[in-house]
């Protein structure tokens, strides 16, 4: 156990730790299935059983069915195991950060290329 001190929430932002890896095992565990095309076939056919078969919680199922990013990353979703699942649904990395910032998927990109022009002082 650490003897540092909590850290500060960061607004908007579901924090990945030990407890959220705990609590998204079973989903986690599930999309780290689908790195197999027959995993993939199985979801498609029959996602509630599919998932039932990994020990998904409501929380989890519902979020699944309901394909909500944010509530994945709430029931202890890692994005890396998500864009697994993403990648069925025919989306890309820089759709689940649109989809956490609230952005258009264009909004983020160019959020994304807006913080990369940095000022000359910070490059030397």
């Amino acid at each position: 156990m650490s003897d540092s001190p909590p850290k500060p929430p960061i607004p908007g932002t579901t924090l990945f730790d030990g407890e959220q890896a705990r609590k998204g095992y079973a989903l986690n565990k599930m999309c780290f299935s689908f790195n197999n095309a027959d995993s993939r076939a199985a979801f498609r056919a029959d996602e509630v059983g599919y998932m039932l078969g990994y020990g998904l919680n409501e929380e989890q199922v519902q979020a699944i069915r309901s394909r909500n990013v944010l509530g994945l990353l709430a029931a202890g979703g890692n994005v890396y195991y998500l864009a697994k699942f993403a990648g069925i649904l025919g989306l890309d990395v820089q759709d689940l950060g649109a989809a956490q910032t609230g952005l258009s998927k264009e909004a983020f990109k160019a959020r994304l290329i807006a913080q990369n022009d940095q000022p000359a002082t910070l490059l030397a």
